[in-house]
């Protein structure tokens, strides 16, 4: 867009911070305590809460059938095909009998439609959260803590049914943590966690996933590892049974991933001319379910398969409070992160949708899906980028969509689910690694942030690498850690400036990025980038000092060594005339004249006591004399005492980039004032926010010496006032720097 060349002209006085508030008639905002509302009860209020809490109530009963109802039943559908190997497969993925992926697939589905605000995401089972689940099951509930004898026969029933309780456990432990940050708005706790903080964690999450499927691909039995560098050592012990591969498994997973990934072209190609995508992982399904049956693939092959599948729903089971202990490290890590999936996912639907979601409400009701699943035998989950993308692209506009697949999921545990029990392992894994194409994409985010921001690219990297060697829940912690502090050394590191104004025009620029903009002759403008702070008050005033061009701290340590020496003569001086005048005192007086004894005593006592007096006023106005030059503004100047003046007389902190003060900012600041005022330099303030004014003067900031007439509205306003207050010419009293 060009712009056309448009002057304006702006009369106005020249503004300080006390005319400013005249002029503007300033007072202090009413602070309006919310919490006073929290007690208040009204029938309208109820009903607020009620509809705040339960949002169901407020569309459904606004829900238009005719528009949305046949959009949202093909999505729900489409939706439900996709779930239902997904669910089989991230189970496997969490350590898990498949059917509990379906349980997880159902419950907090139906859930989420009662209490979320999302319209589009599609909650349930996600492979990151699966390998979140199946590290704290693997870890502390490993295969060699359940062999029966000596042949390393491990009872799996018995370890599938620990670990179905600690997973369940952790589901409620999930949920708790969920819905108390929500009820305690804490919503705001996901904003800790970068985008490119995110990416990294999944991209890792990815490999995680990637690396724990190898196992059923090639059909091997491999020893649990946990804790750090336990993805390490599984890579190694893969590859040392490499050998040991069976071959049906291998094969089975190679053609089912061919398959699939066919199927997915076909879809991307075919999108336009398809009313709904081709659910390749359903008819393979199927079909591996088929084939194995006919052929017998476990027996003939040694292919590992799902086994049994309990038809129908398990009873709710209350959790066990003894495991809270060993799982609450991991429960908040898998809190955290299943928000921030759900969150980024909802907020990017809605922006495209024109709708809002409440992340505190979204917290709850995210909270509210894993605590009730847990207690029904599920597994944490959070939302899939998938299936939400497909739930919206197949004319989803409600959860609707998601309380119809909920309800096809219910279908197939009743009655279809028993039919799977002969689907070979290998085809879920393949399904899961070929499901990762899009985390293990975000590899490419290397290129672009080394291009874009390479401090994002360095937090992207500590996520990856600190995930894939420390494990998931360690990892996160790594990387939250690790970028909050280097927020913290990015504002130690701010861009420090020096402003000159830009020819005919009250705009100041950094004089080494804009070179038509010219210093103002006496006049030194400084800015930071970032606020000034605790963390970086000394490094601001250490910058100042260095681009002025003057060695502060030199000059007033030699004013004070050169006053001091001044005050030493002085003294030295008044010594010397005490001790003259001592001396005088007690010198006789010898007169030779012939008079009479009465004449000789009187003119010697007269003479004695002229000679003290004159010696007398002599001392009192040598002192006094030496005081008075002592004491006089003239002899105190840096000229007088021979030091080198600086190039400028004022000097204007541009402030317009603190948000906040604290203490520690308050102090140096001071201390920037009265130190340029000892070498004759007087200091401004500009362009201060109102909340920091506030907090100025709540910090005892002005006082005698600095008064808000030393704070502009502008740097042009205190760049002006400077050039017609030269210091040379002034006697108020405010500016007189006593030492």
């Amino acid at each position: 867009m060009e712009l056309r060349r448009r002057d304006y002209h702006v009369e106005r006085p020249l503004l300080n911070q006390e005319q400013l508030e005249e002029l503007g008639h300033w007072g202090s905002a009413t602070r309006t305590h919310q919490w006073r509302t929290w007690f208040q009860c009204s029938r309208a209020r109820a009903r607020a809460l009620l509809l705040q809490h339960l949002p169901v109530l407020a569309w459904l009963p606004q829900y238009p059938v005719r528009d949305w109802l046949l959009g949202d039943l093909l999505s729900g559908l489409s939706v439900a095909i996709m779930q239902l190997p997904q669910g089989l497969a991230y189970a496997l993925l969490a350590g898990l009998p498949p059917v509990f992926g379906l349980y997880s697939s159902f419950y907090p589905v139906f859930v989420y439609f009662l209490f979320g605000t999302s319209r589009h995401i599609s909650v349930g089972t996600f492979a990151v959260m699966s390998v979140m689940v199946g590290s704290v099951t693997e870890s502390l509930a490993p295969d060699e803590a359940f062999l029966l004898d000596l042949n390393s026969t491990v009872n799996k029933m018995a370890r599938d049914l620990e670990r179905v309780r600690l997973a369940s456990t952790l589901s409620v432990l999930v949920g708790l943590f969920q819905v108390g940050l929500g009820l305690v708005h804490f919503g705001f706790v996901v904003t800790y966690l970068s985008e490119p903080l995110v990416r990294g964690y999944t991209t890792a999450a990815a490999v995680q996933v990637f690396v724990s499927q190898l196992k059923y691909v090639f059909g091997l039995h491999l020893s649990s590892f946990s804790g750090p560098l336990s993805l390490i050592y599984t890579v190694l012990e893969v590859c040392w049974k490499l050998p040991q591969s069976v071959v049906g498994a291998v094969v089975t997973a190679f053609v089912t991933g061919v398959v699939l990934v066919v199927v997915k072209l076909l879809n991307d190609k075919l999108r336009r001319h398809l009313p709904l995508p081709l659910p390749g992982e359903l008819l393979t399904l199927i079909g591996a379910t088929g084939i194995s049956y006919s052929v017998r693939l476990k027996h003939r092959f040694g292919v590992d398969v799902v086994g049994p599948i309990p038809a129908g729903l398990v009873p709710p089971e209350a959790p066990s409070p003894q495991l809270f202990a060993k799982l609450v490290g991991n429960a908040f890590a898998i809190a955290v992160v299943g928000f921030a999936i759900a969150i980024s996912l909802g907020k990017i639907f809605a922006l495209r949708h024109g709708y809002r979601v409440d992340s505190n409400q979204e917290l709850v009701a995210l909270g509210l899906s894993n605590l009730i699943g847990g207690i029904f035998q599920c597994f944490p989950v959070s939302c899939s980028m998938s299936r939400s993308l497909v739930q919206e692209s197949t004319g989803g506009n409600t959860q609707v969509a998601g309380a119809t697949a909920s309800l096809f999921i219910l279908i197939i545990i009743i009655k279809v689910g028993e039919l799977f029990q002969d689907l070979p392992k290998a085809v879920l894994a393949a399904i899961i690694i070929v499901n990762l194409k899009g985390m293990l994409m975000q590899l490419t985010d290397i290129r672009s942030l080394w291009k874009a921001n390479r401090v994002d690219l360095l937090i992207w990297l500590v996520t990856f690498v600190a995930t894939i060697l420390l494990n998931l829940d360690l990892g996160l912690a790594v990387a939250i850690a690790f970028s909050l502090l280097l927020v913290v050394v990015r504002t130690q590191l701010p861009h420090y400036s020096v402003l000159g104004q830009v020819p005919d025009t009250d705009i100041y620029r950094d004089v080494a990025e804009y070179s038509e903009a010219r210093e103002v002759p006496g006049v030194k403008v400084f800015r930071s980038s970032a606020t000034v702070y605790f963390a970086n008050a000394e490094l601001y005033s250490d910058a100042l000092k260095q681009r002025c061009g003057v060695d502060v701290d030199y000059l007033i340590s030699q004013k004070k060594k050169l006053l001091k020496k001044q005050e030493l003569k002085l003294k030295r001086l008044q010594k010397e005339l005490q001790k003259q005048a001592a001396a005088s005192k007690d010198t006789p007086v010898s007169i030779d004249v012939n008079t009479s004894d009465g004449n000789i005593k009187s003119n010697n006592m007269e003479g004695s006591k002229a000679e003290q007096v004159s010696t007398e006023n002599e001392l009192q106005k040598t002192a006094a004399g030496g005081q008075e030059d002592a004491k006089a503004p003239d002899m105190c100047t840096l000229r007088a005492l021979g030091l080198p003046q600086p190039e400028f007389h004022s000097l204007v902190l541009d402030l317009s980039t603190l948000s906040y003060v604290d203490t520690v900012c308050l102090k140096s600041l001071k201390n920037i004032f009265h130190d340029f005022r000892e070498i004759e330099v007087e200091v401004y303030m500009a362009a201060c926010h109102t909340p920091v004014v506030t907090q100025l003067e709540a910090g005892h900031f002005f006082d005698a010496s600095i008064t808000k007439q030393h704070l502009f509205a502008s740097v042009h306003d205190a760049v002006i006032f400077a050039l017609q207050h030269l210091r040379s010419n002034q006697v108020s009293p405010v500016l007189v720097t006593k030492l």
